[in-house]
């Protein structure tokens, strides 16, 4: 029996199904070729070399920039500031957004306005949210050395103290970050099954029990999900660093993304711009293959 013709047909059908494939998949891959692919390729070719004041590249000198940064104090200081600044906001803003969620997601009378204002934040832009939070560090005045003032408390220089200026930042990127994780965290624990909590009740746990046993194990891939964008947000921060202190004081709020920022559209240091862009596509992406390797042990997809 021959089924030559049959194989023919079988094979004309999958080359037609893959490139049906293709045209459907065609216009995301051109989108991400220019706008991802290539700025990723060209800022690792531009981290090879020391370029001019346009940008192209002029002399080639291998990895020397990736030597010279990790010799220099100033980039070493930004990526302190940088790892103060994860620790301070990423644990504060996921676990502010899980408490909050836990009281949105009570059935109480009027709990729906809490709800709107709990991700309110979500609404506003990161521009005209630090503009807000710079006027309320105005330590003349502003509204939170006002009401310090009331409890004895001196106006402290919230943006222009290095001591506090990170924390200061860090505080209106969690504020910032909350609405976002808040409703994210709402609705994953609005889809785990009532059914197991009115077990629980009927069981006689406490609140507590059920917290540990029920609600955290079946709302951890949330919180993975949450956890693992708040991380590469908080290493991409800019907005606010740019409006509020622009680095400053004394370099204590100059993230490795304004390092970038200034060495190449300030000094026109592209190359060495480009380096710490490299690093800090490795740095984020060996924190979330960590995040990936160690975090999703303990989730519970089921």
């Amino acid at each position: 029996m021959n089924t030559s013709p049959s194989i023919s047909i079988r094979r004309k059908r999958a080359v037609k199904m893959i490139l049906e494939g293709i045209v459907y998949v065609l216009p995301s891959l051109i989108l991400f070729s220019i706008f991802l692919f290539y700025p990723m390729l060209r800022t690792i070719y531009l981290s090879l070399f020391l370029t001019d004041y346009q940008g192209n590249p002029a002399l080639f000198v291998g990895l020397e920039n990736f030597v010279y940064l990790f010799n220099d104090e100033n980039f070493l200081q930004s990526v302190k500031a940088t790892l103060l600044f994860v620790c301070y906001t990423v644990p504060t803003s996921v676990f502010l957004a899980l408490s909050l969620a836990l009281m949105a997601n009570e059935n109480l009378k009027g709990i729906g306005l809490f709800r709107t204002f709990f991700s309110s934040t979500m609404g506003m832009s990161v521009a005209a949210s630090s503009v807000i939070w710079m006027f309320m560090y105005n330590p003349s005045i502003g509204v939170i050395n006002k009401l310090l003032s009331l409890f004895g408390v001196s106006d402290i220089q919230w943006l222009l103290d290095p001591k506090i200026a990170l924390i200061s930042v860090a505080i209106s990127t969690i504020w910032m970050n909350i609405g976002f994780n808040f409703l994210i965290l709402l609705g994953g624990l609005q889809n785990i099954d009532t059914s197991l909590y009115e077990s629980a009740h009927i069981a006689g746990v406490s609140y507590w029990y059920q917290l540990r046993k029920v609600t955290l194990p079946l709302l951890s891939p949330t919180l993975f999900f949450v956890t693992t964008v708040s991380l590469i947000h908080s290493f991409q921060t800019f907005g606010q660093i740019d409006i509020l202190t622009k680095g400053g004081p004394m370099d204590a709020t100059n993230v490795i993304v304004y390092s970038i920022y200034k060495d190449a559209f300030i000094n026109y240091n592209f190359g060495s711009a480009s380096a710490q862009a490299v690093i800090l596509f490795f740095a984020v992406l060996i924190v979330t293959f960590l995040q990936f390797k160690f975090g999703e042990r303990k989730v519970h997809y089921q």
